[in-house]
């Protein structure tokens, strides 16, 4: 038996031997929770009661899918700035090409960005399930579920007699940044940062703990609105009238562009080179689902090794945009098990059709004939990863089968941390309906 395997029997034992501790443990972290930095916008973000638990040989794994993948991802950002014929793979507008071919103001490509995977445990197989760049959020669960274990008395059995150790993913992310804001050939010697997103969509008790890691390293760092920037005599201000020098940007590609002509001042800011940008909007390329698609085009062919384009055909899921240029109806109708049907460019499982699998024949050729044309991208259903857990606080206390989907933090290419989603007996994981976040430690 593996030393992962131990372990997670050491908490099932435990609680099947203490079912009623356990139980009012998980309401009382639940409580907690509910008056934590989990709590926002009237919701609290879920977990359960086990841990998930990697060994260090997992842990290596990742890290080179990390780094393997990263270096793909910066061919494709090559690519498409030196080759036209390449950049009319992707379905953006002129304004967001024209925002794309901006110079990155740093060595590098990909500052932030979470790989979301479809892994298997006990083979090593995996699939992709979607890629996150600027927008890559939820650090602070990881952080805050911690904390709460306190109160889980399986948790305290396992600690006793195994040693346990964990990530950090906000002093690595200012130490990422401040190391990108060093390559800046504008650089100043003690830069004002800004976090900016669209407030109303910000996570602003996570925006908040960046904040304080920022001013714990002894850097200047404010959240503001994107929208409430101010650009005059070749600087950038925030609405409290402080120069801002590097923006750590949250506020995803889809929603600037979305609300293009209110962030004028940000984007002449950036397109003049007067501030610093992390990370700059050649990072969509990757956030797009629209990547798989061209990564299995034959064109991208030309620039990959045989290894790396053996590792998109193994990894990367099959994807075409739900219309009559790349695929039939009828045959993603009969395919019901087959297909997971996403929208283009949205985010936090919005408007997600997982497979048939959830949908009766009738009810699932109705939704194909609805979507069809419509902005959809079509993609291979990849089998999920299941381990039994239980759910005393918002579940029914009984033991479940969930999937699980390990999200890698990548800081400017190096993994660094979980997040760690799980969904009770379903096809996916819908962001705060069925979703449960795990804390993550690595067993030495």
């Amino acid at each position: 038996m593996s030393l992962r395997d131990e372990i997670y029997d050491t908490y099932k034992d435990h609680i099947n031997s203490h079912m009623e501790e356990n139980r009012k443990g998980a309401l009382a972290m639940k409580d907690r929770m509910e008056h934590s930095q989990l709590y926002w916008n009237g919701m609290v973000d879920k977990t359960v009661h086990i841990p998930k638990i990697f060994d260090e040989e997992t842990i290596g794994r990742f890290r080179r899918i990390a780094s393997f993948t990263y270096r793909i991802f910066g061919k494709v950002i090559r690519e498409y700035r030196e080759h036209e014929d390449f950049r009319k793979l992707f379905p953006f507008s002129k304004e967001l090409e024209e925002l794309i071919l901006l110079p990155a103001p740093y060595d590098g490509f990909l500052p932030i960005a979470r790989f979301d995977l479809f892994y298997h445990e006990d083979t090593g197989e995996f699939h992709f399930c979607e890629i996150n760049t600027d927008g890559t959020a939820a650090m602070v669960r990881d952080l805050e579920l911690r904390k709460e274990l306190i109160n889980n008395p399986a948790h305290q059995e396992v600690i006793r007699k195994y040693k346990l150790r964990h990530f950090e993913l906000f002093d690595s992310w200012v130490q990422t940044f401040m190391g990108l804001y060093d390559t800046y050939p504008k650089k100043k010697e003690n830069p004002n940062v800004a976090l900016v997103d669209f407030l109303e969509n910000a996570t602003l008790r996570e925006f908040e703990e960046y904040a304080r890691h920022f001013q714990e390293a002894g850097i200047f760092c404010e959240i503001c609105d994107i929208r409430s920037l101010i650009y005059k005599d070749h600087a950038l201000y925030s609405p409290a009238g402080h120069r801002i020098d590097a923006i750590y940007r949250r506020a995803v590609t889809a929603d600037i562009m979305d609300h293009y002509d209110e962030v004028s001042d940000f984007l002449d800011a950036v397109r003049n080179d007067d501030v610093f940008l992390a990370g700059a909007f050649e990072t969509q390329l990757i956030h797009t689902k629209w990547l798989f698609y061209v990564l299995h085009h034959p064109r991208s062919r030309k620039f990959l090794t045989d290894e790396e384009w053996q590792f998109v055909e193994k990894h990367v899921p099959k994807t075409v945009e739900f219309a009559h240029e790349y695929i039939s109806l009828d045959e993603v109708k009969a395919g019901k098990d087959s297909y997971i049907l996403k929208p283009m460019d949205a985010y936090a499982s919005k408007g997600i059709y997982a497979s048939g699998r959830e949908y009766e024949q009738e009810k699932w050729e109705e939704i194909c004939q609805d979507l069809y044309g419509k902005g959809y991208i079509c993609q291979q259903y990849c089998e999920q990863y299941m381990t039994d857990n239980i759910d005393f606080a918002w579940g029914d206390g009984n033991w479940h089968p969930y999937i699980n989907m390990p999200g890698l933090y990548v800081y400017n290419g190096v993994f660094s941390g979980f997040l760690m989603r799980m969904a009770c007996e379903e096809n996916i994981i819908v962001a705060h309906e069925n979703e449960r976040t795990a804390p993550v430690f690595v067993c030495e």
